[in-house]
């Protein structure tokens, strides 16, 4: 039978379960990717399961996302990661080395290998033919424990690409274009592979750009080829011996189609709250601008910078404008210093911060109140740039350079000039980004600052309780939304105390004191509507609230990995049976549960009942038997321990 690229990767992959649609699989992981605001819980864990060295083909500790020093809780968390590396027999790169997944496609990335990382955009390296995916931290931890990585089994949507991208449309307007016909909930269930001739006018990082965003259509993951230029991209990498050719087989099908026709395609922005509210950005241009950013895992390749130097090369930004440039590595950076391309980049205005994902994650280059940002990251979610009522638009480098110049947004299509051409720029092999671990790992003691707290016990879901509902809420709850990320939360990321204040502070201010409230009295409940917990894959959007006593999540689905991170810590998904029934929920209500222990064994469906007027609802749970395992047992950590 005639494969396509992601079945060639599972099957290779596979430990358990059958490649059909909807059933559960289990695959070996040979790379795993782990970055500092994740990667503290991920160590803590593989401490709490007694683990001595990892047992994976290669994983990587990355610090990419907390580089903002202003008190000892980044550095000292950056020399328990660094410890906590070398003990556990992970490479580590050191704070400017640049963003995770840039750099793991420059050093590590081999196509037909699986990666899993414990950040939502590990997907970006789909690019180099790979089945790289994201997960929850705790998902991570078990990987690199030796432990399969367990999914259902996606649809593969096929992608086919033909055409050339006209001048002035680049491949962010690719994955736009995805977004604006399928939206957020478009890959939900899906691996999205993309093939056909099309791929000959796409580079490596190119493709990269296209892969990263697959994680806001909700795809379990993005697949291309390893085809001639990912052989091309390795050889300037100086890894070209470990380059093996993945195609698809003559004759192989996909469960859903798409085409896209790369010539038809204009430049595309993604307008403020959601990465899918896509337009023309004709159609918007002239709205006044507070600040263009180039830069983060969206946007990561020396093109993306260049295109934005050559445009504004001899010119001057707009007056008030804030041009904010954003290296995604060091390799990156010496590439654009040699060419003259920062030099072109300061010379007209721009703001040169240091490499990393910074303002991407809110860590640094907040906007103004009540003005508009044009960024080139992944994400727009309410927030998320560390400006409460922010105005995020999501485009490309040439729109963004564009809008710097004139200072409102504007189609680069209506620049006075040509559109500039970027020779490849000359490989520079930088000193081993990556610090290899040493050989015996005995003797290295793991270093802990004051901020660093072990993870707490939580104990099983009870058979019988009443839960009060402390929070509804509607679609598309980003986990941005439920834990916030930023300068103010992330630092306390190894402090679940801690952290768990910052938990629904956007949504309600009040709903850590009213949830503390609840605790003692045995918790409480969330309910919510579609596409719960989209965005970024930290656990401690499940963590925090589970600490403050969350037992209950009911909404109409989940978003795939925080469906798994609540899992995972022993919260209990549920969604309706009938959507409508989320209308006769209010907030305050208290709901009965009983016998649930053989209610999710016995079936996915049972009732709960509103206690004030005894109206049953029915819902429903996916969990498969190894979830209810973890369910049962108060989550994998608990489970884990209950088989050493």
């Amino acid at each position: 039978m005639p494969l396509n690229v992601a079945q060639k990767l599972i099957q290779d992959h596979l430990v358990s379960g059958e490649m059909i649609p909807g059933e559960e699989i289990g695959l070996k992981i040979d790379q795993t990717l782990t970055q500092d605001a994740t990667g503290t819980m991920v160590m803590l864990e593989l401490e709490a399961m007694g683990i001595d060295k990892v047992k994976t083909e290669v994983s990587a500790q990355y610090v990419d996302h907390n580089l903002i020093q202003d008190d000892h809780r980044n550095p000292d968390d950056h020399l328990f990661l660094r410890s906590a590396a070398q003990k556990f027999g992970v490479h580590y790169s050191m704070p400017g080395n640049g963003v995770s997944h840039p750099v793991h496609m420059q050093e590590l990335s081999i196509p037909g290998k699986t990666l899993l990382g414990s950040d939502s955009h590990t997907c970006a390296n789909g690019c180099m033919g790979m089945l790289a995916m994201g997960a929850g931290g705790i998902d991570v931890t078990m990987a690199m424990a030796g432990e399969p990585y367990y999914i259902h089994m996606p649809r593969v949507m096929g992608v086919k690409l033909t055409g050339k991208m006209p001048d002035w449309v680049s491949a962010k307007d690719v994955i736009l274009e995805m977004l604006r016909r399928h939206t957020v909930k478009g890959g939900v269930g899906r691996i999205i592979e993309y093939y056909g001739p099309g791929l000959d006018d796409l580079s490596a990082m190119d493709r990269h750009v296209i892969a990263n965003m697959g994680a806001e259509l909700g795809a379990t993951t993005s697949v291309f080829p390893s085809d001639e230029e990912v052989k091309r991209f390795m050889e300037t990498q100086g890894r070209a011996d470990e380059w093996v050719e993945l195609k698809a087989d003559e004759g192989a099908e996909y469960d859903d189609h798409d085409e896209i026709n790369l010539s038809e395609l204009v430049p595309l922005i993604a307008k403020p709250t959601s990465p899918d509210n896509v337009v023309p950005v004709e159609e918007i241009a002239g709205e006044e601008i507070y600040q263009s950013y180039i830069g983060s895992s969206a946007n990561p390749g020396y093109r993306d910078f260049a295109v934005a130097a050559e445009i504004v090369k001899g010119k001057q930004i707009a007056n008030g404008i804030s041009f904010d440039i954003n290296p995604t590595s060091r390799l990156l950076l010496q590439q654009l210093v040699e060419n003259k391309h920062i030099a072109s980049l300061l010379s007209s205005g721009a703001r040169l911060h240091q490499a990393g994902c910074n303002g991407c994650i809110g860590m640094g280059q907040a906007p103004a109140t009540d003005q508009n940002s044009l960024r080139t990251t992944p994400r727009n979610f309410p927030g998320r740039s560390g400006t409460k009522e922010d105005k995020v638009f999501l485009c490309s480098p040439e729109i963004a350079a564009a809008s710097a110049l004139t200072g409102v947004i504007t189609d680069p299509r209506t620049l006075d000039m040509d559109y500039p051409e970027i020779p490849e720029a000359a490989a520079i092999k930088t000193n081993e980004m990556l610090e290899a671990p040493p050989e015996d790992t005995s003797s290295v003691e793991i270093v802990k600052g004051p901020n660093v707290s072990a993870i707490p016990d939580f104990d099983p879901i009870e058979d019988n309780f009443d839960m009060p509902v402390l929070l509804k809420m509607a679609d598309n709850i980003s986990t941005d939304e439920i834990l916030a990320g930023g300068s103010r939360v992330l630092p306390f990321r190894s402090n679940i105390p801690k952290i768990s204040t910052f938990v629904f502070e956007g949504i309600d201010e009040n709903y850590t004191e009213r949830a503390e409230g609840k605790r003692d009295a045995g918790g409480h409940m969330v309910v919510a509507g579609n596409n719960y917990g989209q965005g970024s894959s930290r656990e401690h959007a499940a963590l925090a609230p589970r600490y403050l006593g969350l037992k209950v999540v009911l909404v109409k689905d989940f978003a795939r990995i925080h469906l798994q991170n609540l899992i995972n810590f022993g919260i209990l998904p549920l969604t309706f049976e009938n959507p409508a029934d989320h209308e006769k929920i209010d907030e305050g209500d208290v709901i009965e549960f009983r016998n649930v222990h053989q209610a999710i064994q016995e079936g996915n469906t049972f009732t709960i009942r509103l206690k004030d007027s005894g109206e049953e609802i029915t819902v429903r749970h996916s969990m498969t038997k190894r979830h209810l395992e973890l369910m049962l047992a108060g989550g994998i950590i608990n489970w884990a321990k209950q088989r050493q």
